[in-house]
């Protein structure tokens, strides 16, 4: 008999690398999507909300809510997101008009507070800035302990950032979040540039994925031409780097192998270096930084769409 899937509560701000990682836990087995949070990074979180539903609808998904969270960040405001790595939409263009399904009315930090309830051991991917983690720690922080590991992608540590020399986006979009974030007393699990910007898509495996079959595989595929254009300048060919889809392939499979260090993760706030990540190591700290991965995750990523019988 099988294990019951793992529940996961997902907070993102929906631009393509995140339609990616959503793809892939609808397609893993061993894993179930109980929620979404949205907010405001590559796109506002209004948008990253409808970008959501809509890859749900086309999954045929229709029992997971999703609730807008943070438009703003802690100590600024939303600075219009990166139209010219997602597009305007976040999804490369891609967006129809607004489905008839709605956001949830509640906020993120209020539906992940219920869903921690129903689900004690509740596993969260953070895959936008943490704005919505931390207001979570401020005004719940009796159920802290109640969460299992989080899983972020965000970071940079011996890899140069990617907002600036030090920062990565995540991480820079909202520095004191990810300053509160860090300092909770919960597990965490953080997937960084260093690990990331290695795992490339091709352009090949973008066919690959289209080839796939059935609507979802088909928005992927054409989101990720506009996101392969931008990456043509970072890599020098259609190559793009699978942030989120990697920090979802380590969440679903803990086996998986990587180089991690131990310890406790601190984020720079003030000076040239704002938005740097650094950790200070610790055998039995409650923080595992991956350095690196093995294998690939464009094969993980193509296999795991492949696992599921998408709807046309």
């Amino acid at each position: 008999m099988s294990a019951a899937p793992r529940p996961v509560f997902v907070d993102c701000d929906t631009g393509v690398d995140d339609a990616l990682a959503l793809a892939y836990l609808l397609s893993d087995p061993g894993v179930r999507i109980v929620g979404v949070g949205t907010v405001s990074g590559n796109v506002a979180a209004a948008q990253a909300a409808e970008n959501t539903l809509a890859l749900l609808t086309a999954a045929g998904v229709h029992d997971v809510p999703v609730a807008i969270g943070a438009h703003d960040a802690r100590a600024g405001a939303f600075a219009g997101g990166a139209p010219h790595v997602h597009g305007h939409d976040g999804v490369g263009g891609t967006a129809g008009t607004p489905g008839e399904r709605r956001p949830d009315p509640r906020d993120a930090v209020t539906l992940l507070a219920d869903l921690v309830a129903q689900h004690p051991g509740l596993e969260v991917l953070a895959l936008g800035p943490l704005t919505n983690l931390a207001a979570f720690v401020d005004v719940h922080p009796e159920l802290v302990p109640a969460l299992g590991r989080v899983t972020i992608m965000g970071g940079a540590f011996a890899h140069r950032g990617n907002i600036t020399p030090f920062a990565e986006a995540n991480i820079g979009h909202d520095v004191e979040a990810a300053a509160v974030v860090f300092s909770a007393d919960w597990e965490l699990a953080l997937v960084p540039l260093d690990a990331t910007m290695p795992q490339r898509l091709t352009e090949a495996d973008a066919d690959r994925l289209g080839a796939v079959g059935g609507a979802v595989p088909r928005a992927l595929r054409s989101m990720l031409d506009f996101y392969l254009d931008f990456y043509l300048g970072v890599y020098g060919d259609r190559a793009c780097a699978l942030h989120d889809p990697l920090a979802a392939i380590l969440l679903a499979d803990p086996a998986a192998e990587v180089a991690a260090r131990r310890g406790r993760v601190r984020v720079i706030e003030a000076g040239e270096e704002r938005g740097r990540t650094v950790l200070a190591p610790a055998a039995n700290g409650r923080h595992l930084v991956v350095d690196a991965v093995a294998g690939s995750a464009a094969e993980r990523l193509v296999g795991g769409l492949a696992r599921r019988a998408w709807r046309a």
